[in-house]
């Protein structure tokens, strides 16, 4: 800490022409490296610039001057527009709580927009905290009169419901906002839902085709002098523009900073105290968002990086509802057991080895096999040998998402397996603790360390990785149940559909026609298969 206190400041000016001419967040540190200020700016080098010119410093008043005493550094995050900038500040100002930042101090969030397909008559509403209820999210948006026009844009142009809960009531049943492209009481629960796919196609940013059309309507409105329509016009794609703009989502795990991975390789093996480097990572995930499936991830970094060749997935066989601990253990003894089979049937050597020495054993194949990625390239027909044609690696480093508990299981299967000398941490999500074996106290490591910025990316990948394949079974078991509960369509020709027309959304816009051509599959059938998926 003394080194910290005692180096002087560094010449300012120079480093400000580092800064590129772009939007985005600079953050002033000071001689402790602690954040005093954020701010935000359309050109980062002409904001951060002023702030060191003799001029700036006569003029500024007593805070200004006190805060620019007291900056011994700076750095900056570069963003894709001024609205993200406004995002970023106040992401990182709730982070750090700087002592010369008065606005964004409060708890006050910036506004997303909540539909809940669950419900029979889907609703956009406004909300400011994002929920794991199953609903769909959009944002967040910074400009929060832009959102609440564009709420009032689609709530006539789609004819959506935009407020309230519940079915419609008599009034908005009445209502000339919702008569677009029919009356709202002559609507159906279904044909409303494809009403809100449309409003949602939109604000995913699938806009451009609509912004081009009321383009169109501006410049003839104003051809016919009608400057009033053309100035509304102008403003309500402005607001539209400013909303269905692309927005990155600012997280504090996913912030924009310089990522150096050797670095923070080095970082997390000297905070880990760890006797080699962690070149090779496996980090474990479990998603059980439903009963339904229950699945797991591994994702491998290697040198820092993403080695995205030795991802794996796993779907739970042998546990029964959500239990994270069973789930954790059944991962990791199916990845470490395939490991070893794999080894011992690379070399007889491996047989031999004891549960005391696997790890050891383990280590001497990889020796052999270091370098057999380059060897497979040059091996001649018939030359090949058993260790040239699979490569053997243990971890240097496992990470379990999660804490005492999920460490614990895991632990237990590599002691069975042999294999508790390799270096395990669990990694709890709320406080970012870190949890090693035979350690009753977590560590907790500083949030600008490039370890926990490691650890973060690592983890936030097989969350990631763990809810994408979630995702796809789900698809495919909600999918496939339409056809279970349809009367007269058996596992076999329900198959036979599927083969036939790929997904249950082509065989829902087939004719009748069409599934009766399907072998297996008679007039009637199809008549009634038509029938359900209209109504399903």
């Amino acid at each position: 800490m003394s080194s910290t206190i005692t180096r002087e400041k560094p010449d300012f000016a120079k480093l400000v022409h580092e800064v590129p001419h772009k939007p985005g967040v600079y953050l002033m540190r000071d001689r402790f490296n602690r954040v005093i200020y954020v701010g935000k700016a359309r050109d980062l080098r002409k904001r951060v610039g002023s702030y060191f010119l003799p001029s700036k410093l006569a003029q500024a008043d007593l805070k200004t001057r006190a805060m620019l005493a007291a900056v011994w550094d700076f750095e900056t995050h570069t963003v894709q527009s001024e609205a993200e900038s406004v995002l970023l500040e106040g992401k990182l100002i709730k982070e750090f709580r700087p002592r010369y930042n008065i606005s964004f101090r409060d708890d006050k969030r910036f506004l997303l927009v909540k539909v809940d397909p669950t419900e029979e008559w889907p609703r956009f509403r406004l909300a400011r905290f994002k929920k794991d209820d199953g609903a769909r999210y959009f944002g967040p948006y910074a400009h929060a009169g832009a959102l609440r026009q564009t709420l009032n844009f689609m709530r006539k142009k789609f004819g959506v419901l935009t407020f309230g809960r519940g079915s419609p009531t008599v009034r908005e049943l009445k209502s000339s906002t919702y008569q677009v492209p029919v009356r709202l009481s002559d609507t159906t629960a279904e044909q409303y839902r494809e009403r809100v796919a449309q409003a949602c196609d939109f604000l995913e940013g699938h806009s451009r085709e609509l912004i081009g059309l009321l383009e169109e309507e501006m410049r003839k409105a104003a051809e016919k002098l009608d400057f009033e329509k053309a100035a509304e016009l102008r403003n309500m794609l402005e607001d539209l523009r400013r909303t269905t703009k692309p927005m990155r989502r600012f997280t504090r795990h996913s912030l924009p900073s310089a990522i150096d991975p050797v670095s923070d390789v080095q970082s997390l093996a000297d905070a880990l105290q760890l006797e080699k480097l962690p070149v090779v990572m496996e980090c474990f995930d479990i998603s059980n968002i439903s009963t339904t499936h229950v699945v797991a991830s591994m994702v491998c970094f290697r040198n820092g990086v993403p080695d995205k060749d030795n991802y794996r997935r796993y779907r739970i066989r042998t546990v029964a509802g959500q239990d994270d601990f069973a789930s954790m253990a059944e991962v990791v003894r199916r990845r470490y057991a395939r490991v070893l089979l794999e080894a011992r049937e690379a070399s007889p050597e491996a047989a031999e080895f004891s549960q005391e020495e696997t790890v050891e054993g383990l280590r001497r194949l990889e020796g052999a096999t270091s370098n057999s990625e380059h060897r497979r390239a040059n091996i001649e027909p018939g030359n090949a040998s058993p260790l040239a044609t699979i490569f053997i690696r243990l971890p240097d480093l496992i990470i379990v998402d999660g804490g005492k508990g999920q460490l614990s299981s895991a632990c237990k299967e590599l002691q069975r397996l042999g294999l508790h000398e390799l270096p395990i941490i669990g990694l709890a999500k709320e406080y970012e603790e870190i949890y090693r074996p035979g350690r009753t106290l977590p560590l907790q490591l500083p949030i600008e360390s490039g370890a926990l910025r490691l650890l973060q990316r690592i983890r936030d990948e097989a969350h990631r990785f763990a809810n994408t394949y979630h995702q796809l079974l789900m698809k495919k078991r909600i999918g496939e149940s339409i056809l279970d509960d349809c009367p007269g369509v058996s596992q076999n020709r329900k198959n036979l559909l599927l083969r036939s027309f790929g997904s249950v959304s082509r065989l829902r816009k087939a004719t009748i026609e069409e599934i009766a051509a399907t072998e297996g599959i008679g007039s009637k059938l199809a008549e009634d298969v038509h029938r359900f998926l209209q109504r399903h």
